[in-house]
C-alpha cells in the first residue's frame, strides 16, 4: 500500500506503477483489506427502495418504485435498456453491477421520519442493502441519509426539493438528482414577475416541515426581490386534509397571489379548497386573483383536475422533454406500465443508474470509491441534458422546469405544459450560499 495516496475522504486514488513514471488508477477489489458495510460476497447485490407506499406522498412513492423496478430490469440485461442506451458513460453493459445480479429489497417510509429510518435500517441490517434509494419528502431524506451515513451506506436520495437535503443536513454518503428550493425561487420569479407584474402581494400556506420552509424561504425572497410584498406565512400540518379554515383568511388578507407550499395530496386537497372558495373568480386590489404551486408534479396535476389550468409551478422533469434520454426512459416506462412516468419516478431511475455507473466506474461497492466517482462527474443522457453533481454538496445541477396546468388538455395525462425550459446558470448558488449555509459534508463512511 506504500504506493497509494490518500484523499481527504480515504479514497485511493492513485497508484504509482514501478518504473512507468506515470501515477495510473487504483480500483477497490472485493479483497481490500478495509473491509466495507454489506460487501457483496456471492452473486448478488441487494438495493434498498425506501418510498412511500402510504400516507399523503404515497401516489409519488408507488411511481418511484414502478421505476426501481424497471432500473433494475435494465442494469441486469432486461427489456429495452432504456436509458442505458443513451447515458453518456458507457460503464454499464447491461450485466448487473460489477457482474453481479441486481436484487432489491422495499420499505415504506409512510413519509414519517421515524418509519423511514427504520425501515432502512432494517433493509440495511437484515436484508444486506448496500445502497437506499427512494422517498417523497425531505423529512424523510434528511433523516436516511443521516442513518446512511452513520452505516456506511450510499443514499441516493429520491424526490427531496428542501435546501437542507444539500445543506445543512448534507452528508458525504449522501447525493441528490433531484432539485430544490432555491432553484425553483430562481426559475419562476420571472416568469411570475412576467405573468403578474411586480406590485403584488402574496399569502403563503405552508408544510410544516424542513421542505415546506425551506420552500417558503426561497420564494419569499425570489419574488420579493422582484417587487412582491409578502402579506402572510401560515404553517399547515403535513396530515392536514382539509385546509378551509386555512383559505378562509386569504380573503379578507388583502393578497392577490396565494402560494401552496404543498405537495403530493396536500396540494391537491388545499388548491380543491381554494377553488371551491372562489379564489379564482375574485379580484383583490385591482387584480385578478392568483394561485402558484411552487413545487410540481403530474401526479398532482392529475389528482388536482381542472382546478390547475393555468397556475404556474416549477419542475425537476417532465415526460413530454423531447431529448433522447427522457425519450428512452417515457418509452420504457410507458410500454411496461401503460402511462408515462413522473418527475419522481424519473429521478429515482436516474439515481440507481448514476450509483451502478459509479460501482463500475469505481471498480468497486465501497461507499467511497463510489464517492469519488460520483463528485464533479458530469453526465447527459438521463433525462435532464447536460448535468452536474457538484462535489462541495452533492447537488445536481441542471435546468428547470416552469410549467403551468394546461388550459386545454388533449388526453388524462396532458396535464401539465412546459412554459420555460430555464437555464442551469440561472439555478446555480455559491456552495456556502446562505441557504445552504451550517452543514458540513464531513469524509466518506464506509462503515464496517
Amino acid at each position: 500500500m506504500s504506493n497509494t495516496s490518500v484523499t481527504r475522504r480515504g479514497v485511493l486514488k492513485t497508484g504509482a506503477v514501478a518504473g512507468a513514471g506515470v501515477a495510473l488508477p487504483t480500483i477497490f477489489t472485493a479483497s481490500s483489506a478495509a473491509a466495507y458495510t454489506n460487501e457483496p460476497t456471492g452473486g448478488s447485490v441487494t438495493l434498498g427502495f425506501n418510498v412511500p407506499q402510504t400516507g399523503p406522498y404515497a401516489d409519488e412513492g408507488n411511481d418511484e418504485l414502478l421505476a426501481q423496478q424497471l432500473a433494475v430490469e435494465h442494469l441486469n440485461g432486461e427489456g429495452d435498456g432504456g436509458c442505458l442506451n443513451t447515458f453518456t458513460s458507457k460503464a454499464l453493459k447491461g450485466n448487473g453491477i460489477l457482474g453481479k445480479k441486481v436484487e432489491f429489497v422495499t420499505g415504506d417510509t409512510q413519509t414519517k421520519s421515524d418509519a423511514a429510518r427504520a425501515s432502512a435500517k432494517s433493509m440495511i441490517e437484515k436484508d444486506g442493502a448496500i445502497m437506499i434509494n427512494g422517498g417523497s419528502s425531505s423529512g424523510v431524506a434528511v433523516a436516511v441519509q443521516g442513518l446512511c451515513q452513520e452505516a456506511g451506506v450510499i443514499f441516493m436520495a429520491g424526490l427531496t426539493h428542501a435546501n437542507d437535503t444539500t445543506g445543512k443536513d448534507k452528508k458525504a454518503n449522501g447525493f441528490r438528482h433531484f432539485f430544490n428550493a432555491y432553484m425553483s425561487g430562481a426559475a419562476l420569479a420571472p416568469v411570475l414577475a412576467n405573468a403578474y407584474g411586480k406590485e403584488r402581494r402574496a399569502y403563503h400556506l405552508t408544510a410544516d416541515y424542513n421542505w415546506g420552509w425551506t420552500q417558503e424561504e426561497s420564494i419569499v425572497a425570489s419574488t420579493e426581490a422582484l417587487g412582491w410584498e409578502t402579506v402572510n406565512t401560515v404553517k399547515t400540518p403535513l396530515a392536514s386534509t382539509d385546509f378551509s379554515s386555512y383559505i378562509a383568511p386569504v380573503l379578507n388578507s388583502g393578497a392577490d397571489v396565494l402560494v401552496l407550499n404543498h405537495y403530493g395530496g396536500n396540494m391537491v386537497n388545499s388548491l380543491t379548497n381554494a377553488i371551491q372558495f372562489g379564489l379564482l373568480d375574485k379580484q383583490a386590489n385591482g387584480k385578478d386573483f392568483a394561485i402558484v404551486v411552487p413545487l410540481y408534479s403530474e401526479l398532482m396535476a392529475a389528482g388536482a383536475g381542472e382546478n390547475i389550468k393555468g397556475v404556474l409551478g416549477s419542475m425537476n422533469w417532465n415526460w413530454q422533454l423531447q431529448d433522447e434520454g427522457s425519450k428512452a426512459f417515457v418509452k420504457s416506462f410507458g410500454e411496461k406500465y401503460g402511462k408515462p412516468p413522473s418527475n419522481s419516478a424519473q429521478t429515482c431511475y436516474a439515481q440507481v443508474l448514476l450509483y451502478a455507473d459509479a460501482c463500475e466506474r469505481a471498480g468497486t461497492f465501497n461507499p467511497c470509491g463510489v464517492v469519488e466517482a460520483l463528485e464533479g462527474f458530469e453526465f447527459d443522457g438521463l433525462g435532464n441534458g447536460p448535468t452536474l453533481y457538484r462535489a462541495e454538496d452533492h447537488q445536481c445541477f441542471k435546468d428547470v422546469l416552469v410549467v403551468k396546468g394546461n388550459e386545454s388538455p388533449t388526453n388524462a395525462y396532458d396535464t401539465l405544459e412546459i412554459v420555460e425550459v430555464t437555464p442551469v446558470e440561472q439555478v446555480t448558488y455559491a456552495p456556502d450560499h446562505p441557504m445552504f449555509s451550517g452543514g458540513d459534508l464531513g469524509q466518506c463512511n464506509p462503515g464496517a
